[in-house]
């Protein structure tokens, strides 16, 4: 071999080489090292980062695994648990627009009559795995469970998806409970549920199921639906997509027990999502927004917000009411202490009025209106009344 054909073997492997370790440069244990020496041993550099890079496809691999493969085992009939006749599902199963719904009332019902709290809790852990196995096969055939130690994943996502979705679960459980101190509350045993929709027409259709709106919907993402078996539907995306909505959804799960306002409720939602994925660029700036705020709110919408209603119109409503929340939210918590005690006390029924005015020291409509630049005026009191998270 001439001293060219040499040289050009050598830079073609050590570039190749190079160009491998740096595309699992987060699987190597030292990325730097082995490309160092790729270059300053030859043949013999390339020759020791070509094991190394076989070790580390076959961790990615053994990482990317499912714990269980796709079952395809027809669903369960009934339910059974200790001390207690089975719960027999298949009679208090119905389908709405070709999905499979449970009577959760009848469910729970069932689970109040077993005593022992622990049995209690398996009982109800076996009953969601049950209905997710009834809805998986009214999606077709292309969907399957995925179960963890936190989570159960019901999709069409392949296992390495669905495993890597699984296992972002996990982690921002453990974030979100991090982030939100006692405010959060994942209980005991209650794995969380994450429905992935192949399509928006799907999506939409089964969020609809449960109250989320009929007709024209404000646009989403995301929804996490505290019925029965609390979980959140998302729509199919990459998991760059995706995991925004997974911490926002958690966020919902994890005060779900505190029945906030509205407002609060999607403030703290956006707010950990922001903290725990990071912000993404709007359409507006800030000064853009802050323009659009103080055209929009005036005495009629304010008490859409207060209610929550606002959150569900289809046009600017939708964004402005996020975005107010999201204010708040931010401004509110950074004296932390307070706002946790603000927010464990504040009702639906005034908005968090009541408790923002002995916790917080402030009156709510007040707060608004200054941010809002708008004179003093009783109409912007959040109304009594009964509100909903939807």
């Amino acid at each position: 071999m001439t001293p060219f054909l040499f040289l050009a073997a050598w830079l073609a492997l050590n570039i190749l080489a190079t160009w491998r370790l740096w595309q699992l440069r987060h699987r190597l244990r030292a990325p730097g090292m082995q490309i160092a020496m790729v270059w300053i041993a030859p043949y013999v550099g390339a020759g020791l980062s070509l094991l190394e890079m076989r070790a580390a496809r076959r961790r990615l691999a053994a990482e990317s695994a499912p714990e269980h493969t796709p079952a395809k085992e027809p669903a369960p009939n009934e339910v059974p648990a200790v001390g207690v006749a089975p719960f027999p599902l298949q009679a208090h199963l119905h389908v709405e627009h070709g999905f499979a719904l449970v009577n959760w009332i009848a469910a729970e019902g069932w689970l109040t009559a077993i005593v022992d709290a622990d049995a209690r809790s398996l009982a109800r852990v076996d009953l969601h795995r049950a209905w997710l196995e009834n809805l998986r096969e009214s999606l077709g055939d292309a969907f399957w469970l995925y179960e963890n130690e936190d989570a159960m994943i019901l999709s069409s996502l392949e296992p390495a998806l669905a495993t890597a979705m699984s296992r972002y679960v996990v982690t921002t459980r453990k974030r979100v409970a991090k982030t939100l101190g006692t405010l959060a509350h994942f209980p005991v045993g209650l794995k969380s549920v994450v429905l992935v929709m192949d399509d928006e027409d799907d999506y939409y259709a089964y969020i609809s199921l449960y109250g989320s709106g009929d007709g024209e919907q404000a646009f989403s993402g995301g929804c996490f639906i505290n019925a029965g078996c609390p979980h959140f539907v998302v729509r199919r995306a990459d998991l760059s997509a995706v995991e925004p909505v997974i911490a926002h959804e958690l966020t919902h799960s994890a005060v779900a027990h505190l029945n906030l306002p509205l407002w609060v409720d999607e403030g703290l939602a956006v707010n950990t999502e922001h903290r725990i994925a990071g912000a993404h660029g709007g359409l507006h700036t800030p000064q853009e927004l802050h323009q659009k705020h103080v055209a929009f709110w005036n005495d009629e919408t304010i008490q859409q917000f207060w209610t929550g209603a606002s959150f569900q119109r289809p046009d600017d409503g939708n964004l402005l009411s996020y975005d107010l929340a999201r204010i708040m939210v931010a401004q509110m918590s950074r004296a932390w202490p307070a706002f946790e005690r603000f927010a464990q006390a504040a009702e639906r029924g005034d908005a968090g009025a009541a408790s923002a005015r002995v916790h917080l020291e402030f009156d709510l409509s007040a707060y608004v209106r200054l941010l809002c630049e708008r004179e003093p005026s009783a109409a912007w009191q959040p109304v009594a009344t009964v509100l909903s998270n939807g």
